[in-house]
């Protein structure tokens, strides 16, 4: 007699092989490149059956959106934890500006974020999921902001845009400088000062 697997040993299961298709492929594609990594190399780390991974990801290309989701989450997990112990309203938008330009040189998020995600997901689909992440949490700083009276209301969502921009570039720099440390601080003073242009401190 067949014994069928309860459901939620199946969930749990299914959840774990989706977890772990997603930690060698985030290793894969960091190390690698997306272009460089293939479906087989992911298998053969795995040990995950094809049938199996085409059940959680249809194609290379959902794979490599659901490693970008996956970094993108931690990132906003490295931003939160960076602003824990602030409380003024600037401060904690300053501290936030820092740490996503010193995680540019995070190997993973140099490659999959910076490099790759515009290039495979297309510049739209990258910034919607950016917006649900890294961007979202930028705009609601600065939503914080001009509620204490030190932004206009009415400047939020073009600030945040420029103040995006600032800061992808900020970070490439860093990502392709021979000398990040240096470059870091350099771009990280920058869009501080840029940042205080448009703050009614």
């Amino acid at each position: 007699m067949t014994r069928v697997m309860p459901v939620d040993k199946r969930i749990a299961q299914g959840a774990a092989t989706r977890r772990q298709l997603l930690d060698v492929a985030a290793r894969l594609f960091t190390e690698q490149g997306y272009d460089d990594t293939s479906i087989e190399q992911v298998l053969r780390e795995t040990g995950v059956s094809r049938g199996s991974l085409y059940h959680h990801f249809d194609s290379k290309d959902r794979l490599f959106e659901a490693v970008v989701e996956h970094v993108e989450e931690n990132v906003a997990g490295e931003l939160m934890g960076a602003v824990a112990r602030q409380r003024d309203v600037v401060r904690i938008l300053r501290a936030g500006c820092a740490r996503w330009i010193a995680l540019a040189e995070d190997p993973s998020v140099r490659q999959i974020i910076l490099t790759d995600a515009p290039a495979v997901l297309g510049w739209q689909r990258w910034r919607e999921i950016d917006e649900r992440y890294g961007f979202g949490l930028l705009k609601g700083a600065l939503e914080e902001v001009a509620a204490e009276n030190r932004l206009a209301v009415a400047d939020v969502e073009l600030v945040a845009h420029l103040l995006l921009g600032a800061l992808n570039e900020a970070a490439m720099l860093v990502a392709r400088a021979q000398n990040p440390a240096k470059t870091r601080r350099q771009a990280t003073a920058a869009v501080d000062r840029l940042l205080g242009a448009f703050l009614q401190e």
